[in-house]
Protein backbone atom coordinates (compact mmCIF):
# COMPACT_ATOMS: atom_id res chain seq x y z
CA UNK A 1 0.00 0.00 0.00
CA UNK A 2 2.91 2.43 0.92
CA UNK A 3 4.61 1.72 -2.65
CA UNK A 4 1.59 2.85 -3.96
CA UNK A 5 1.28 5.78 -2.44
CA UNK A 6 4.88 6.67 -3.18
CA UNK A 7 4.16 6.08 -6.74
CA UNK A 8 1.28 7.83 -7.05
CA UNK A 9 3.00 10.76 -5.31
CA UNK A 10 5.84 10.78 -7.87
CA UNK A 11 3.41 10.12 -10.59
CA UNK A 12 1.96 13.44 -9.53
CA UNK A 13 4.65 15.12 -9.13
CA UNK A 14 6.52 14.23 -12.48
CA UNK A 15 3.04 15.00 -14.48
CA UNK A 16 2.96 18.66 -12.94
CA UNK A 17 6.40 19.08 -13.67
CA UNK A 18 5.28 18.20 -17.42
CA UNK A 19 2.55 20.40 -17.12
CA UNK A 20 4.47 23.21 -15.86
CA UNK A 21 7.27 23.21 -18.56
CA UNK A 22 4.25 22.69 -21.19
CA UNK A 23 3.05 25.48 -19.93
CA UNK A 24 6.01 27.53 -20.61
CA UNK A 25 7.03 26.55 -23.48
CA UNK A 26 3.40 27.68 -24.79
CA UNK A 27 3.78 31.16 -22.69
CA UNK A 28 6.53 32.56 -25.19
CA UNK A 29 6.33 36.23 -26.43
CA UNK A 30 7.22 37.93 -29.02
CA UNK A 31 7.74 41.24 -30.62
CA UNK A 32 8.22 42.25 -34.23
CA UNK A 33 8.88 45.01 -36.31
CA UNK A 34 7.79 45.73 -39.68
CA UNK A 35 10.32 47.44 -42.31
CA UNK A 36 9.55 48.78 -45.73
CA UNK A 37 11.38 50.50 -48.03
CA UNK A 38 12.53 50.99 -51.79
CA UNK A 39 16.16 51.31 -51.34
CA UNK A 40 17.86 48.19 -50.86
CA UNK A 41 21.04 50.46 -48.55
CA UNK A 42 18.09 51.98 -46.06
CA UNK A 43 16.77 48.21 -45.86
CA UNK A 44 20.33 46.63 -44.68
CA UNK A 45 20.66 50.22 -42.51
CA UNK A 46 17.24 48.93 -40.46
CA UNK A 47 17.60 45.36 -40.10
CA UNK A 48 21.13 45.83 -38.66
CA UNK A 49 19.60 48.69 -36.36
CA UNK A 50 16.72 46.24 -35.04
CA UNK A 51 19.32 43.54 -34.88
CA UNK A 52 21.32 45.47 -32.42
CA UNK A 53 18.12 45.56 -30.12
CA UNK A 54 17.64 41.80 -30.10
CA UNK A 55 15.61 41.07 -33.50
CA UNK A 56 16.16 38.57 -35.88
CA UNK A 57 15.35 38.25 -39.54
CA UNK A 58 11.59 36.90 -40.10
CA UNK A 59 10.99 36.24 -43.73
CA UNK A 60 10.84 39.54 -46.72
CA UNK A 61 8.66 40.16 -49.93
CA UNK A 62 9.34 42.11 -52.21
CA UNK A 63 5.91 43.95 -54.74
CA UNK A 64 3.49 46.76 -54.49
CA UNK A 65 2.50 48.16 -51.10
CA UNK A 66 -1.67 49.20 -50.64
CA UNK A 67 -0.37 52.74 -51.44
CA UNK A 68 0.29 51.67 -55.13
CA UNK A 69 4.27 51.64 -54.49
CA UNK A 70 6.82 49.13 -55.10
CA UNK A 71 8.64 48.43 -51.86
CA UNK A 72 10.55 45.21 -49.80
CA UNK A 73 8.90 44.55 -46.65
CA UNK A 74 11.36 43.01 -43.76
CA UNK A 75 9.45 41.42 -40.55
CA UNK A 76 12.39 41.11 -37.99
CA UNK A 77 10.85 38.56 -34.91
CA UNK A 78 12.16 39.54 -31.37
CA UNK A 79 11.43 36.45 -28.89
CA UNK A 80 11.36 38.66 -25.13
CA UNK A 81 11.54 35.19 -23.13
CA UNK A 82 14.63 33.66 -24.67
CA UNK A 83 16.70 36.52 -26.47
CA UNK A 84 18.56 35.55 -29.23
CA UNK A 85 22.21 36.30 -29.59
CA UNK A 86 22.76 39.69 -31.79
CA UNK A 87 23.37 39.19 -35.62
CA UNK A 88 24.34 41.41 -38.54
CA UNK A 89 22.84 41.54 -41.87
CA UNK A 90 23.67 42.03 -45.60
CA UNK A 91 21.28 42.61 -48.37
CA UNK A 92 23.26 42.51 -52.17
CA UNK A 93 20.62 43.35 -54.49
CA UNK A 94 21.70 43.68 -58.59
CA UNK A 95 20.10 43.02 -61.93
CA UNK A 96 23.78 41.84 -63.11
CA UNK A 97 23.75 37.82 -62.25
CA UNK A 98 27.84 38.46 -62.47
CA UNK A 99 27.88 41.02 -60.12
CA UNK A 100 25.28 39.18 -57.59
CA UNK A 101 27.33 35.61 -57.95
CA UNK A 102 30.49 37.96 -57.12
CA UNK A 103 29.20 39.76 -54.08
CA UNK A 104 27.15 36.33 -52.34
CA UNK A 105 30.63 34.90 -52.45
CA UNK A 106 32.36 37.86 -50.80
CA UNK A 107 29.96 37.61 -48.50
CA UNK A 108 30.00 33.58 -47.85
CA UNK A 109 33.81 34.45 -47.09
CA UNK A 110 33.37 36.06 -44.39
CA UNK A 111 30.55 33.76 -43.23
CA UNK A 112 27.48 35.01 -44.13
CA UNK A 113 24.66 32.83 -44.50
CA UNK A 114 21.25 33.26 -46.81
CA UNK A 115 18.33 34.25 -45.42
CA UNK A 116 15.79 34.73 -47.64
CA UNK A 117 15.26 36.44 -51.74
CA UNK A 118 12.93 38.38 -53.34
CA UNK A 119 12.99 41.22 -56.18
CA UNK A 120 13.67 44.55 -55.83
CA UNK A 121 12.22 47.14 -57.46
CA UNK A 122 13.42 50.90 -57.29
CA UNK A 123 12.94 54.39 -59.07
CA UNK A 124 16.47 54.54 -59.45
CA UNK A 125 17.57 50.80 -60.05
CA UNK A 126 14.85 49.18 -61.38
CA UNK A 127 13.97 45.67 -61.14
CA UNK A 128 17.32 43.82 -58.96
CA UNK A 129 17.15 40.95 -57.21
CA UNK A 130 18.05 41.05 -53.42
CA UNK A 131 19.23 38.81 -51.47
CA UNK A 132 19.25 38.60 -47.51
CA UNK A 133 22.60 37.52 -45.56
CA UNK A 134 23.07 36.93 -42.28
CA UNK A 135 25.83 37.01 -39.81
CA UNK A 136 25.90 35.14 -36.66
CA UNK A 137 28.41 37.21 -34.87
CA UNK A 138 30.81 34.05 -34.21
CA UNK A 139 34.39 34.67 -35.49
CA UNK A 140 34.68 30.86 -36.36
CA UNK A 141 31.86 31.48 -38.73
CA UNK A 142 32.17 28.42 -41.48
CA UNK A 143 32.75 30.16 -45.27
CA UNK A 144 30.27 29.29 -47.04
CA UNK A 145 30.20 28.62 -51.12
CA UNK A 146 27.54 30.03 -52.85
CA UNK A 147 26.51 29.08 -56.17
CA UNK A 148 24.06 31.19 -58.63
CA UNK A 149 22.11 29.87 -61.62
CA UNK A 150 20.80 31.93 -64.11
CA UNK A 151 18.62 31.15 -66.70
CA UNK A 152 15.57 31.60 -69.43
CA UNK A 153 14.89 28.10 -70.08
CA UNK A 154 13.35 25.88 -67.10
CA UNK A 155 14.85 22.32 -69.06
CA UNK A 156 18.02 24.02 -68.45
CA UNK A 157 17.75 25.33 -64.75
CA UNK A 158 16.79 21.60 -63.81
CA UNK A 159 19.43 20.53 -65.29
CA UNK A 160 21.70 22.80 -63.78
CA UNK A 161 20.54 22.13 -60.24
CA UNK A 162 20.83 18.41 -60.52
CA UNK A 163 24.88 18.78 -61.38
CA UNK A 164 24.87 21.16 -58.50
CA UNK A 165 23.14 18.56 -56.08
CA UNK A 166 25.71 16.30 -57.37
CA UNK A 167 28.58 18.31 -56.74
CA UNK A 168 27.14 18.57 -53.00
CA UNK A 169 25.23 22.14 -53.34
CA UNK A 170 22.24 22.35 -51.48
CA UNK A 171 19.07 24.59 -52.98
CA UNK A 172 18.25 27.75 -51.26
CA UNK A 173 15.49 29.75 -53.14
CA UNK A 174 14.22 30.71 -56.77
CA UNK A 175 12.89 34.00 -58.14
CA UNK A 176 12.43 35.40 -61.48
CA UNK A 177 14.39 38.40 -62.06
CA UNK A 178 14.90 40.71 -64.69
CA UNK A 179 18.49 41.02 -66.22
CA UNK A 180 19.91 44.26 -67.13
CA UNK A 181 19.47 43.54 -70.59
CA UNK A 182 15.60 43.24 -70.20
CA UNK A 183 15.17 39.63 -70.31
CA UNK A 184 13.81 37.72 -67.38
CA UNK A 185 15.41 34.37 -66.09
CA UNK A 186 15.00 32.02 -63.59
CA UNK A 187 17.69 32.67 -60.77
CA UNK A 188 18.37 29.84 -57.91
CA UNK A 189 21.00 30.07 -55.40
CA UNK A 190 22.76 27.27 -53.64
CA UNK A 191 25.41 27.24 -50.81
CA UNK A 192 27.46 24.43 -49.73
CA UNK A 193 29.51 24.81 -46.14
CA UNK A 194 33.46 24.52 -46.27
CA UNK A 195 34.00 21.57 -43.54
Amino acid sequence: MRNRIVNAKATTLALGVLLGCAAAAQAQRYDYRLLATSRTSTMEKEMNQAAETGYTFGDAMGGESAMGGKEVIVVMVKNLDAPAPRRRYKLVATSRTGTLQKELQQAGDEGFQYCAQTVFQSAIAGREVAVILEHSGDSQAKRIEFKLLATNRTSTMEKELRQAGEAGFKFLGVVVGKTAFGGSEVISILQKTDK
